[in-house]
């Protein structure tokens, strides 16, 4: 359908989650299970300087135990909650992607380990909004 134009990229993916819809950090967080507690088990991987937002590269991976879902979020974009990923069990809780980002901001990666929330946060600059007209 996305081929065809009949739906977009991210209205693929955001159907039926939860948190897509959300305009703050706070909302997108509450609807994926509430405020995570920081971790430095997690480790969220992206430029210090972007210099296109259109295209910046994340990469998050995690040692905790028993993780099942995870989330990219970034804190000023339009939409915060850019990914979510749910993890099968024995999977190697890591993923490496592309994202947009209209501005420069924390980019926040949450994950669900054993039930728990837990987060880690990376600031990337950007020098060419990504999310522009």
């Amino acid at each position: 359908m996305v081929a065809l134009g009949i739906v977009t990229a991210q209205q693929a993916h955001a159907a039926g989650r939860p948190g897509f819809e959300a305009r703050t950090l706070q909302d997108a967080l509450r609807a994926v299970g509430g405020v995570p507690a920081p971790s430095n088990q997690i480790r969220v991987t992206s430029p210090d300087i972007a210099e296109n937002g259109a295209l910046v590269p994340v990469g998050v991976s995690s040692i905790l135990p028993g993780v099942t879902e995870l989330f990219i979020l970034v804190e000023d974009n339009p939409f915060p909650l850019l990914a979510a990923f749910t993890l099968a069990p024995g999977t190697e809780p890591e993923v490496q992607i592309r994202i947009r980002m209209g501005q420069s901001s924390n980019i926040v990666a949450v994950v669900r380990s054993n039930g728990q929330l837990f987060s880690a946060t990376k600031s990337t600059r950007v020098t060419l909004g990504g999310c522009g007209a």
